[in-house]
């Protein structure tokens, strides 16, 4: 059994919204991850598991996806009639691919979600979410930087991260690159160790790359490998930055800042279907030459 003082890390999901292969498309990753002889295998959408002892979990970001990824991950299914080791669910934004797996988890098993004021509005409004009874789901608004504990002895702190509103809130165009209660990224302590959950970051400011230096170990939004991928690649008309996502490559890109921040271990997370990183290429040694890890479903890490 692992020590209190350990902190044990699964990525549920790895891939952005939409997963690995995305449903509708058929780009070369998408259809390499079709082929049960490529060595690109499916992924789903982003998510982040987390204990300090293997018994109690916490996740990060309820995927669409989270049955799937309970079954592929024997440490998060029942020991017994009627039993989970998710004890807490802890959201990032409100995004379909953070919000949806709520709905997964209506099965009469108590659990606590943490989210902000604003993203825990958006489950209030949405009478959909009353599957989930209030007698066993508490839900809890936490302020910005407000200490809460997800899992006893493991603190937790939600921090302004510039992003945007969710997709289905936008109205015309969205204010870019805004700190408020929309995107957050999440804070993770266990006694010396410091952990960093980003799925999703517009820009990075002074104050947030001050904030993650020497961190032991950081998951960070790696969207898209350049600013206009989805536009090149025919799949899309925004940009990364127009969908709230900093590149990984380019000018600001988060290649660059990062490499120079000390954190001990650095991993892509939220990879969009076309992102050629998922592949053997010069975009992946590019990533991996600096010391950066392109984050899959059921990786581990252990600090």
């Amino acid at each position: 059994m692992k020590k209190s003082s350990d902190v044990r890390i699964i990525v549920l999901g790895s891939a952005a919204g939409g997963g690995l292969p995305q449903w509708n498309c058929g780009c070369l990753n998408c259809t390499m991850a079709r082929d049960p002889g490529s060595a690109l295998k499916p992924q789903t959408q982003s998510s982040l598991a987390v204990s300090l002892d293997g018994e109690a979990w916490a996740v990060f970001n309820a995927s669409p996806d989270i049955r799937q990824q309970i079954e592929h991950n024997r440490l998060l299914q029942p020991r017994r009639l009627r039993h989970s080791p998710i004890k807490s669910v802890v959201l990032t934004n409100g995004d379909i691919d953070h919000l949806a797996g709520l709905l997964v988890l209506r099965e009469k098993q108590p659990f606590t979600v943490f989210s902000t004021c604003s993203v825990g509005e958006i489950i209030a409004e949405n009478p959909v979410f009353r599957v989930l009874d209030p007698e066993l789901v508490s839900r809890r608004s936490v302020e910005i930087e407000e200490a809460f504990f997800p899992l006893p002895d493991l603190e937790a702190r939600l921090f302004t991260v510039p992003g945007k509103v969710p997709l289905f809130l936008e109205e015309d165009e969205p204010d870019l690159n805004v700190e408020g209660e929309n995107t957050v990224g999440i804070e993770l302590k266990a006694g010396s160790k410091r952990v960093y959950y980003i799925p999703g970051c517009g820009v990075m400011n002074a104050g947030l790359g001050a904030r993650l230096a020497d961190a032991d170990a950081l998951f960070f939004d790696g969207t898209l490998f350049t600013d206009r991928e989805m536009i090149a690649t025919g799949t899309g008309r925004k940009t990364g930055r127009r969908m709230g996502h900093m590149p990984i490559s380019g000018e600001g890109g988060s290649l660059d800042i990062l490499d120079g921040l000390n954190i001990r271990r650095k991993v892509y997370i939220h990879i969009n279907n076309t992102n050629p990183i998922w592949r053997p290429g010069p975009e992946r040694t590019a990533v991996e030459s600096r010391g950066f890890e392109v984050g899959f479903d059921g990786m581990e890490v252990s600090l």
